[in-house]
């Protein structure tokens, strides 16, 4: 219940009158437990409410409120004092109601208004366009364009065009465009500026390239939009290039232009490139931008340099939540358990409120870390000290955590009792612990799962296979492999790539197309004959092809990253790191490959496969064997 106080004005006697003041008590919102409005009684006149303090007391308070029930209550107060239906503050109600997903209110309100300008349409275009409600976003264009003696405007078709990139309506978008061309807007360089950012978004790269060098003239949004259309397209390399024309044309980027473009470095995986463009970030200075620092951060983890991104870290001023997050994520992906949980206590401590990514990322650091008792303690607290609900992800990382450390029942069992309802990462997780637990009856329940909520995996068929094959079940290893032969399953080939000279060379399974194959392969063979010298054995469980042994274990030995493993020790300054990226998980044996070689060369070498990084040195990997 809420009260409205109000003096009583008489009549004759309002030019003695002083100014009131008038109090409202609202429900406990946060944002206005309490709302003072001072007012004269000459304010009360509707010709003069532009200028009163009162509108301006309401406005404020509207663009603070958080949810619907306040918004009536400022409705309410409006409607008692001011002539909602006419002009600015009708507009702004309707805003309002459609920011807190109240259409029919925002509808019935807009509906009641006698005297609806463009601000008025525009508005409530634009709070549909906001809400991605594609529907009564077109219905509203349809009408505007219909029934009512308004030449439609860019702002509205803007908002409508946004709706539909958002929608990913392709129909609808071109349907547009041709209206702006009819409407004499296609040239408009805002108009067309969300029309490439529509036809980047549909993965029509062509329109966007047509558009943009159709334009009289492009500005800085529209260099912007390209570059993003580029990366969002995995087109990376254009992307980089319209950042040069960009600067040849005398144009700075600003945050959406370096956010783009780091994004596009991603699938470079160039790093000096993305050292070039931090120094772009400096000189352009971008590096105190909180969205910049932490894409680059994001980057640098993502490239195997933690160490850099914990730079990128320690120089941003006032680092928010996303900040935090990302600089956690990194720390999960690169196995430092004991760094993450004592960086997740230090960004509590200083204030930060996790939510439920926070706590994702940190119980992931933790699953690959093997920190069994601190991973319980935050999963435990996560709900009842920090509110933060529940979530299958969550579910996915603690059952990682059990499985890893052998508590392969008791990870069945969390399964069992949660609330919702697994999904194929939570089978996914369980699967893997019965893999190298050689847990059969768990194993083939969790595969049974995951195969029928995802029956064209094939990952699923062959590590059910493993755990047949490594149990000795020669039987239903082979009935498995039969069924895999009944399905046509569509797989992207395996790759593997390192850097080196300003290159990325790129090696597939049994890759001889690189110019140094012949010296790549002979390191490789060497490094296989020594490996074995001191006690590696191959293993060819994932190959199930009916074939001898041999002839598996030479199959196994081509594949990608050993090959760029070969590369990296024969060209590759040993005073570094050598890094692999791999765009499939690392197999068991290449694993173990990287292991040993990393003991008999005195190297330290890092492998990302799709996952996470595995850092190998001296013959252990960060991973501790289980991934």
């Amino acid at each position: 219940m809420f009260r409205l106080f109000h003096a009583k004005i008489l009549g004759p006697k309002l030019h003695r009158l002083k100014p009131i003041t008038f109090q409202i008590m609202l429900p406990p919102f946060p944002e206005c437990c309490s709302l003072l409005f001072e007012i004269s009684p000459r304010s009360l006149s509707i010709s003069s409410y532009r200028c009163d303090p009162l509108l301006s007391s309401l406005l404020l308070t509207l663009k603070s409120s958080s949810s619907v029930s306040c918004c009536r209550v400022i409705h309410a107060r409006v409607v008692k004092s001011l002539d909602y239906r006419d002009g600015f503050i009708g507009d702004q109600l309707v805003s309002c109601y459609l920011n807190k997903r109240s259409i029919p209110d925002a509808q019935k309100l807009f509906g009641e208004m006698p005297h609806k300008d463009f601000v008025s349409w525009n508005s409530l275009v634009s709070g549909f366009s906001k809400r991605g409600d594609l529907c009564n976003c077109l219905s509203v264009f349809s009408t505007i364009r219909s029934e009512m003696a308004l030449e439609l405007n860019e702002l509205t078709m803007i908002s409508v065009i946004s709706a539909c990139a958002s929608a990913k309506a392709r129909d609808e978008g071109c349907y547009l465009h041709c209206c702006a061309v009819k409407l004499g807007m296609g040239l408009e360089v805002k108009v067309v500026n969300a029309l490439i950012n529509m036809y980047g978004k549909f993965g029509c790269v062509d329109s966007a390239f047509k558009l943009f060098w159709a334009m009289p003239e492009q500005n800085m949004v529209s260099w912007n939009s390209m570059v993003a259309v580029w990366t969002q397209n995995g087109i990376p390399n254009e992307a980089v290039n319209y950042f040069n024309m960009m600067r040849v044309n005398g144009l700075f980027p600003d945050e959406a232009t370096m956010v783009s473009l780091l994004q596009a470095c991603e699938n470079l995986h160039l790093g000096r490139l993305v050292e070039a463009m931090h120094g772009v970030i400096f000189t352009c200075g971008l590096n105190e931008n909180i969205t910049v620092a932490t894409t680059l951060l994001n980057l640098y983890s993502k490239l195997g340099k933690l160490s850099v991104s914990h730079k990128v870290f320690a120089e941003i001023s006032k680092p928010d939540k996303v900040t935090l997050t990302a600089m956690l994520a990194g720390y999960a992906m690169h196995g430092r358990g004991k760094e993450a949980v004592e960086f997740f206590e230090r960004s509590v401590r200083e204030g930060v409120e996790p939510d439920h990514v926070t706590f994702t990322h940190l119980l992931s650091a933790c699953s690959h870390s093997g920190l069994v008792r601190e991973g319980k303690y935050y999963f435990l607290i996560m709900s009842e000290v920090y509110k933060v609900q529940t979530q299958l992800d969550h579910y996915s990382c603690m059952v990682d955590l059990l499985g890893r450390c052998g508590l392969v029942n008791d990870a069945h069992q969390l399964i069992k009792n949660m609330p919702l309802e697994p999904n194929s990462g939570v089978w996914g997780a369980l699967l893997g612990a019965c893999r190298v637990h050689r847990n059969i009856d768990i194993g083939k329940e969790a595969a049974e799962n995951l195969i029928a909520l995802n029956p064209s995996d094939p990952r699923n068929y062959i590590m059910l296979s493993n755990i047949y094959s490594a149990a000795g079940m020669w039987n239903d290893a082979s009935k498995v492999r039969a069924l895999m032969k009944t399905k046509v399953f569509t797989r992207n080939p395996g790759y593997s790539f390192i850097e080196h000279g300003n290159k990325i060379h790129l090696f597939v399974v049994d890759d001889y197309s690189h110019p140094d194959s012949d010296k790549i392969h002979k390191k490789l063979e060497e490094i296989m004959r020594r490996i074995q010298e001191v006690g590696f054995v191959s293993e060819t469980e994932p190959i199930l092809h009916d074939v001898d042994v041999e002839v598996k274990t030479y199959m196994i030995n081509k594949h990608s990253e050993k090959i760029a493993l070969a590369f990296g020790l024969l060209d590759c300054n040993a005073d570094k790191p050598l890094v692999i990226i791999k765009n499939l998980r690392i197999c068991r044996d290449c694993h173990n490959t990287a292991k040993f070689v990393s003991l008999i060369e005195k190297r330290t070498i890092i492998i990302r496969d799709s996952k996470r990084f595995h850092h190998f040195s001296d013959g252990l990997c960060s991973c501790g064997d289980y991934w």
